[in-house]
């Protein structure tokens, strides 16, 4: 592992300066590169690239979408193992593109971006990092909503003797065989943590908040076959690709416009659970009351099994109390545990890198949303001229790959990077008007979308009751709305006279 370098007391200028090395941060520098721009860093606080495939290695870590369509469009990888692949090769496709691309040189490690400010007067933004400061014409913010772990203030927490840690920040030193432990949470992560830890531990205890819609996961290996196919032939992969790509754009019409529709995926739902879980009182207590797709689906075959084992005790209610080694649910219910694992998300609605971020007003994009965010076309903020966000407010996707949203603003970006230069200006803002009837429209589509009829309290929702998570919409019309960027939604800021 890369050592923390001593903080450098020169302050050193690129054009543009990139947060974060997941899959956005390294789409950024590819993209950048093919656009001939070249002057750029990426600033990454870990000592390697993988963002969140870096940061999550839990047990049983693994993608919800198929592997083919969760690659870059311009690296196809057509050594996919499984259908849906596991966290180590999700990685190991990430360390390939970096080489590949030649994105090592730009790479700087173990440098955390502890504040971003922008400077009126010099048209640049200024950054303090762990590694000494910079200064940047545009700043590409790639850090993902996926990237601060998210533990829930519970009483007592403090007084617990054994080992808690959140399952993004997996403690591999602690051997959990013949362990009493907790699984606080039933989301995504959970759902592949349980069925994989279940066998080795002596009693498992799940608090359960609320119950997820799960649907059978359709994973198998991929052919020596199919492997030859799409290294020989890559027009296969690419048809496999878009055969993917279209048939979740056809669902997206159901969640978004008509989510009685999805009635037959629920009755789906409803048989995978009946078939894998014999007890009644069980099957009611892991039977939700809202519809499917208010909250995310969750894809598994082993989950529903691992919850009937006889070490498997299930707690309809979440954690409320931790009194010593005891931990107290909301209904009463007590257990005893070892080990304490928390599976309850991140800091989503809340982004903690916006509290870092100050525009040209003083004001930090955490105060300027108050709350609530909001984007023009989910990457541009006014107040943060030459501020880009990858995975901004209103970007995610609940059923297909996130990828094809960070290419559209990928587009987005390099197409406002490389008509600056060609306008003779150094920066754009995004008009308050502009941000207004963007975010007013895309709220207007949100009313209709299962996400907000279907009778569930989701991540998705920040504190003001608001969706500003999903886009209401499939992803080739988030293409369209940022193939290119529209000048009238913004203001110029032409090139300071004295600037250095």
């Amino acid at each position: 592992m890369a050592s923390t370098p001593a903080p450098d007391t020169a302050t050193r200028h690129v054009r543009v300066a990139v947060i974060g090395s997941g899959f956005g941060g390294l789409g950024a520098g590819v993209r950048l590169r093919r656009a001939g721009i070249t002057d750029f860093v990426i600033l990454e606080r870990a000592a390697s690239v993988g963002g969140t495939w870096r940061d999550n290695t839990y047990p049983g870590c693994a993608c919800d979408v198929p592997s083919h369509l969760y690659s870059f469009s311009f690296a196809p990888n057509p050594r996919w193992p499984r259908s849906f692949s596991g966290q180590p090769q999700i990685r190991a496709y990430l360390e390939h593109v970096t080489d590949t691309f030649g994105l090592r040189p730009h790479l700087r490690f173990n440098t955390e971006v502890s504040a971003a400010r922008w400077d009126a007067d010099t048209a640049r933004w200024q950054l303090a990092t762990t590694a000494g400061d910079w200064t940047a014409d545009a700043v590409v913010a790639a850090t993902g909503p996926l990237s601060e772990p998210r533990i829930p203030a519970v009483k007592g927490l403090d007084t617990f003797p054994g080992r808690v840690f959140h399952s993004s920040r997996w403690d591999h030193d602690y051997d959990l065989t013949g362990k009493r432990v907790a699984l606080v949470g039933t989301g995504a992560s959970a759902i592949q943590i349980v069925p994989a830890i279940q066998p080795q531990v002596r009693r498992l205890t799940v608090f359960q908040r609320t119950p997820a819609w799960v649907l059978p996961r359709a994973d198998r290996e991929i052919s020596a076959a199919e492997h030859w196919l799409h290294r020989t032939l890559p027009t296969a992969a690419t048809l496999r690709r878009a055969v993917l790509f279209g048939l979740r754009e056809m669902q997206v019409d159901a969640f978004v416009h008509h989510p009685r529709l999805l009635g037959a995926v629920q009755v789906l739902a409803r048989y995978h659970l009946r078939r894998a879980i014999a007890d009644p009182e069980l099957r009611a207590r892991l039977t939700p009351d809202y519809r499917i797709g208010c909250k995310r689906i969750l894809l598994s075959n082993t989950y529903y099994p691992a919850l009937a084992a006889p070490n498997t005790e299930l707690v309809a209610a979440g954690l409320a109390e931790v009194r010593g080694s005891t931990l107290v649910a909301a209904d009463g219910t007590e257990t005893e545990a070892d080990a304490l694992v928390f599976s309850t998300g991140f800091h989503v609605t809340d982004l903690p890198a916006a509290e870092r971020i100050t525009g040209a007003a003083g004001r930090t994009l955490a105060e300027q949303w108050g709350g609530t965010m909001e984007a023009l076309r989910g990457t541009t903020v006014h107040g943060f001229p030459n501020l880009f966000l990858v995975i901004g407010p209103n970007t995610a996707l609940g059923n297909s790959s996130m990828i094809l949203m960070i290419e559209s603003q990928l587009n987005y970006i390099v197409d406002a990077l490389t008509r600056l230069g060609a306008l003779g200006a150094t920066a754009l803002n995004a008009r308050a008007d502009a941000q207004r009837r963007w975010n007013d429209r895309v709220q207007r589509r949100m009313r209709s979308t299962v996400w907000t009829t279907g009778g569930c309290t989701s991540w998705y929702l920040d504190a003001n009751g608001r969706n500003t998570t999903v886009w209401p919409g499939t992803p080739s019309r988030f293409r369209r709305e940022t193939r290119r960027l529209t000048l009238a939604e913004y203001d110029l800021i032409p090139r300071p006279t004295a600037a250095s």
